[in-house]
């Protein structure tokens, strides 16, 4: 009977894994596309969409931006992290089992993959929560009973397309995670 670190160590050769794994890499890799898409845009048009010239002291929209951007960096590092599984999914079905990658090697790739999603989820949630914060702040600023007009409590589109863009790379990055964590709980099975 083999321990633990040899199992491991051994090429992982089931050919239907081999066919999730690229299913789901490709599946993981268009739905991180879309919502990368739909953030990028959303986070193109608030960052043009700015008026430089106005001087306004809100400088948290600045951190959520920078945020969502970090954010989105992560995901198209997860995405191209999802055509490396598609790689493996490829060498497990190659008819050479000396190119088989090992079943700790699949792991850890599985693992990258989670962690990075994590990582951008925990990025993407407080840029949300921060830009969110800076919109509650803003209304609760303006006075209820009368119209006054102070640019820095006035709630623009600039806003709302950094939170858009801020929630729809929640969601990309929780496409990958899920991704990730099925497919590594079927590999340590």
């Amino acid at each position: 009977m083999m321990d633990r670190s040899e199992s491991l160590s051994q090429p992982l050769s089931q050919p239907k894994f081999a066919t999730t794994l690229r299913f789901f890499s490709r599946f993981s890799f268009w739905i991180q596309l879309v919502f990368g898409m739909v953030s990028g845009i959303a986070l193109l048009f608030a960052m043009f969409g700015r008026n430089l010239s106005e001087l306004t002291n809100n400088s948290g929209i600045g951190f959520g931006i920078f945020l969502a951007i970090v954010g989105i960096l992560l995901l198209a590092f997860r995405m191209f992290w999802d055509f490396r599984y598609r790689l493996l999914g490829r060498r497990l079905q190659a008819g050479n089992p000396d190119l088989h990658p090992s079943k700790e090697a699949i792991t850890q790739t599985l693992r990258i993959g989670l962690y990075s999603s994590l990582v951008g989820l925990l990025i993407a949630f407080v840029a949300s929560e921060e830009t969110i914060g800076v919109v509650l702040a803003k209304t609760l600023a303006q006075p209820q009973a009368m119209a006054a007009y102070t640019p820095e409590s006035v709630i623009r589109s600039l806003d709302i397309l950094v939170t858009l863009a801020n929630v729809n790379t929640i969601g990309a990055h929780f496409f990958g995670a899920v991704t990730s964590l099925g497919l590594l709980n079927w590999v340590e099975d």
